[in-house]
This record gives structure tokens, C-alpha cells and sequence, in this order.
């Protein structure tokens, strides 16, 4: 609930920390008995679960009164055709009560992605929460500022193997609403970090991606503009919004994801540790150039011959292709292909000319 003392809410009613007429009470929340019912010991799970998260009234989600009235809720969510949720502070809500709750709602078998922020450590773990669903896995989103800003893709190579979530459970993601206003990758790196860092999301077999789309801000407090109105402009924001999700990179990224499904991890190859490209089998190809200068290669795929629209530059229209047209020879070939620097290359079957 609200972090602050007192205020008045979008519809108009005014509540106080611990009191939210007509829907919660004082009896309602968690009162652990820290100074100031803050958390102080993130390693004991009952603080986390029980205290005060940034002076946020912590619900008592055990309570019958507490789970009916989200469970309430949520069905009206679902009867506006809703069929997905990102559980926010996840972490803080124990897995039983969540259980509890998920099973009273009208229609079972929704998609839940739980945001449970774990960079290692003790305490509660992301691992934690695998049997509700996804788990936004946030070592992923470190990792990909990290390799990104510090010159180092290659080192995305074998994220399965880094001891984080399980793929089927991982929810991945180079972006939130929290994180691209804290020192993370955002539309606001340089050098198309934020474009290219997305086409590896949506190409690289780890996890489920998510794609955030938000709006411009000059400080980490800054809320929508256009009076809350989201816009959006052909391939592009309007109005101070972004929409990232339009992007011709991003869009074209989403269907390349679409298209490969399942397929593995083909033909890895590497120019220096800021250039990758790889293939998802018979259904893909991608070219990642991290560098400022250009990478010239014979790349090898196992993409059938023919002549393909490069999803990252473009659109493809009927037989033809508003950005690049690449050709995969007889023999599975880009050969002397030229990749600029800071820039992709993307092809997939749906593509082809």
C-alpha cells in the first residue's frame, strides 16, 4: 500500500498510512515491530515478508478479509479480458498466501511473472518462487548493462549455465520501469546499446523476454507526460512517450523471437569480445555488433538460400523489404558480409523474400 502518511488517491478518496475507507483497516497490515516497522535484516525472510518495504503498509496477505478483497479485485481484472500479471514486490508476499489467493480467482491457467529482485546472497531467492510462475530474473539485467557498457558481449554466451533460473522459469528482461532510472540500460544509452541489447534478448535461447515501453523523464521521480495519455507514432513515441515497443529494432526483434521458438543455439561465432552472431537452427541468424568499428565476415548459417529482409533495419512487404536485403547463398553463407559498427543484422524463415 502507500508509503506515505496521508494523500488522496486518483478516484478522489483520502486514506491515511494504515486506513483506506471502505477497503482496508488498521487490522488489515503487518505491524513486525522494527523501528519504524521498517525492514533492517534483508537475510531474514520474516522481516522481508512482514515489514516495511520503503515505509510501503505492509498487507497481512494471510488474513481471509485481506486475500478476499484482491481476489475481488483481480477478477474485475480479468473481466476486462486481462491475462497476465506481473506480481510487483513479489518477494515481500509469501508463496503459500500467493497460492491461496491465485486458486480462489475465477479462471485459472493466467501467466504470472513475479518481480522477486535476488542478486545473490542469503535470504529469500528468486528460486523461491518458481512454482507461481515466471520469475524476473535481475542478475540478467545487470549482466546485460554490464556486457553492453563494458565492451563484452561474448561473455553472454552460456547464460544456462550460470547457475541463475532455470530458462522455462526465467522471465528476462533489459529494462523496467525501476531500473532504467538507476545507472541500468535505458533509451537513453549511447551507441544503440539499448536497441542492440534488445535484439539479444529476443534472439538468445534464455528465458522468457519481456519489452518495456515507457516515456521520456529527467529524474527518477519524474511521472507520464501527456496527461497520463499514452501515445504512440507509427515506429516511434509521440508526446514524450518512447514506445519502445514500435521500435523498428525492437518490433522486428519480437517477431524473430516469434518465429524461432524453441530451435537451439547454432553457429556461435565471434569477431572481438564486442561481436557475436549466431543461429536458432533453421529458423535464424543474428549479428551483433557492439563495436564502434564495422565487422566484415563470410558468417555460416543453416538458413535455406535466398534473399531475406533484415528484421533489425526493417519491415517486410510482400516481396520486399524496407530496410536491408541480405542473401544466403547455396551453401548457407552471408558471405563478406558488412556489419556497421553499433549495429545488427537479423534474419529469420518468415523473412525470406
Amino acid at each position: 500500500m502507500a508509503g506515505i502518511d496521508s494523500g488522496t488517491g486518483s478516484a478522489g478518496s483520502s486514506f491515511t498510512h494504515y486506513n483506506y475507507p471502505g477497503v482496508y483497516t488498521t487490522d488489515d497490515f503487518h505491524y513486525c515491530g522494527t523501528p519504524g516497522n521498517d525492514i533492517q535484516n534483508w537475510s531474514d525472510p520474516t522481516q522481508v515478508q512482514t515489514c516495511e518495504l520503503a515505509n510501503l503498509a505492509d498487507l497481512k496477505t494471510e488474513s481471509a478479509k485481506v486475500q478476499a478483497t484482491l481476489v475481488a479485485y483481480t477478477n474485475q481484472l480479468i473481466d476486462f479480458g486481462v491475462v497476465g500479471f506481473r506480481v510487483d514486490a513479489s518477494k515481500h508476499i509469501p508463496v503459500d498466501h500467493q497460492k491461496q489467493i491465485i486458486k480462489q480467482l475465477k479462471k485459472q491457467g493466467l501467466y504470472y511473472t513475479h518481480e522477486v529482485v535476488y542478486e545473490g546472497g542469503a535470504g529469500i531467492t528468486s528460486g523461491d518462487y518458481i512454482g507461481l510462475g515466471d520469475v524476473q530474473e535481475f542478475r540478467y539485467v545487470t549482466l546485460m548493462r554490464d556486457a553492453f557498457t563494458g565492451n563484452n558481449i561474448a561473455q553472454l554466451k552460456g547464460l544456462s549455465s550460470k547457475g541463475w533460473l532455470p530458462s522455462g522459469n526465467a522471465n528476462v528482461f533489459v529494462a523496467n520501469h525501476d531500473r532504467e532510472r538507476s545507472g541500468y540500460l535505458s533509451y537513453k544509452s549511447g551507441n544503440n546499446q539499448y536497441a542492440l541489447a534488445h535484439v539479444f534478448s529476443l534472439s538468445y535461447p534464455y528465458g522468457t523476454p519481456t519489452v518495456f515501453s515507457g516515456y521520456t523523464f529527467a529524474n527518477s521521480d519524474d511521472g507520464a507526460p501527456n496527461g497520463n495519455y499514452g501515445t504512440c507514432s507509427g515506429n516511434a513515441g509521440a508526446n514524450g512517450w518512447q514506445c519502445q515497443h514500435r521500435w523498428t529494432a525492437i518490433s522486428g526483434m519480437v517477431g524473430f523471437y516469434n518465429k524461432v521458438g524453441s530451435a537451439g543455439l547454432t553457429n556461435w561465432t565471434q569477431g572481438n569480445n564486442n561481436q557475436i552472431a549466431y543461429g536458432r537452427g533453421t529458423a535464424g541468424y543474428v549479428i551483433i555488433n557492439n563495436d564502434s568499428a564495422a565487422w566484415t565476415k563470410t558468417f555460416t548459417t543453416q538458413l535455406p538460400a535466398g534473399k531475406y529482409c533484415d528484421v533489425y533495419s526493417g519491415n517486410k512487404s510482400g516481396t520486399k523489404c524496407t530496410g536491408k536485403t541480405i542473401t544466403v547463398s547455396s551453401t548457407g553463407k552471408l558471405t563478406n558480409l558488412s556489419v556497421a559498427g553499433h549495429s545488427a543484422v537479423a534474419i529469420h524463415s518468415g523473412s525470406k523474400l
